[in-house]
């Protein structure tokens, strides 16, 4: 499933696996500096 754009803002590649991901409210103050999709690709 490809990732779109969500609030005004353009998915992402994740660094670790390659994978699309959208923008999460969780996100909202620091979509610039997130780089991975999720807690576990992050910690790998």
């Amino acid at each position: 499933m490809k990732a779109k754009i969500k609030n005004g803002f353009a998915p992402k590649i994740c660094l670790r696996c390659g994978r699309e991901f959208e923008w999460r409210k969780k996100w909202a103050r620091d979509w610039e500096s997130v780089k991975h999709c999720s807690e576990k690709c992050k910690g790998r």
